[in-house]
């Protein structure tokens, strides 16, 4: 699946980097942990690409998670549980 990360700087979103899920469903890191810094993020997951793929019709064409890192020297794993017609997301370890 494509991910793609996105940086709130002032009153619009900037994209940071793209990625591709693995065969795990993971993507690993996505930027440097120097170039990590406080803010807002979001995080633009393609499913409708992903399940159109599968040759599965879903009832989601993206997901958008938006998230605030106050504190950048944390690990933050941000995982999307997703089925056809339901997704669940939470702050991981």
């Amino acid at each position: 699946m494509r991910i793609v990360l996105h940086k709130l700087e002032g009153d619009a979103w900037q994209e940071i980097t793209t990625k591709t899920t693995n065969c795990d469903g993971r993507a690993g890191y996505f930027v440097p942990k120097e170039a990590f810094t406080q803010g807002t993020y979001k995080i633009l997951f393609d499913t409708g690409a992903y399940f159109k793929q599968l040759a599965v019709k879903g009832f989601y064409p993206y997901v958008e998670i938006v998230f605030v890192i106050e504190n950048p020297e944390e690990h933050y794993h941000v995982p999307l549980l997703i089925s056809p017609y339901g997704y669940s997301t939470y702050r991981g370890s």
